[in-house]
């Protein structure tokens, strides 16, 4: 898995990100990936030579072992890494759609552009965004369960039993290193749950930063409204036909008592 393109793609999201996308991103290259290829490869990678069952019956080790690590570890959190990452470039493909229908616009209109900022998180941008914010932290929280549900919880047993064919009996089977292993399991785990609140607080700031956007547009509207009315058409419309118009009555006065 070539990480060095996987980085130089997801960089292109770091100038369309918040703060938050920052961080998230940081978190990834530096406590995920970095710590998945300098040292949680090398701690599994003895997992299957250095199993040990006590029998000698032929198959019964490669059975117990495949029992008791359906997937590797490795593999597992290699995915998750592919899937928690890709999402992240649906924004890198929108602005990239944008900056090409600006080109195409502003060639048959005399330079003048479409976007003012082809970047900037407006319109189904904004969705986008909002979009691949839920597809990272839905497929972390998936494989987060998923390692949970396969291994019943995230320990490492230092001794396992089994039982299966061909094996005589119950036998003992022993993993080398579980201790460590135990330790990266349970890093890798925080890491992706703080990735996972990463994502939820990124949602939380875009969709509070938008809602207040809207409601001071909607507010500079009104008194728009409110101050080029006249005064028969501003106490007409301030009637009190409802509860809601409440704010926009006290403007009325308050512009009436003004032009008085």
């Amino acid at each position: 898995m070539n990480w060095g393109n996987l980085e130089s793609l997801l960089s292109g999201v770091n100038k369309y990100s918040t703060v938050f996308g920052r961080v998230w991103l940081s978190m990834v290259f530096i406590f995920r990936v970095l710590v998945f290829v300098v040292a949680a490869q090398r701690v599994w990678g003895d997992e299957n030579k250095d199993f040990v069952c006590n029998t000698r019956q032929p198959g019964c080790t490669n059975v117990c072992y495949d029992s008791i690590f359906p997937i590797s570890h490795i593999r597992l959190w290699a995915l998750q890494l592919i899937f928690a990452t890709c999402p992240s470039l649906l924004v890198v493909a929108h602005v990239k759609y944008r900056e090409e229908k600006d080109k195409k616009y502003s060639e048959s209109h005399k330079g003048n552009h479409l976007y003012a900022n082809p970047g900037k998180k407006r319109g189904g941008l904004w969705w986008t965004y909002l979009l691949s914010l839920l597809f990272k932290a839905g497929f972390d929280v998936a494989f987060l369960y998923i390692l949970y549900y396969i291994y019943d919880g995230y320990d490492m047993p230092q001794l396992s039993k089994c039982s299966l064919d061909p094996c005589p009996n119950t036998v003992d089977c022993f993993i080398s290193r579980p201790t460590e292993k135990k330790i990266f399991t349970l890093f890798m785990v925080v890491t992706s749950a703080a990735c996972v609140l990463m994502c939820v607080c990124e949602m939380l700031y875009l969709i509070g930063k938008r809602t207040c956007k809207v409601l001071m547009i909607r507010r500079a509207e009104r008194v728009y409204l409110v101050e080029n009315l006249t005064l028969s058409e501003c106490f007409e419309l301030c009637s009190p036909i409802g509860s809601g118009f409440g704010t926009l009555q006290n403007h009325c006065k308050l512009s009436a008592r003004l032009r008085c």
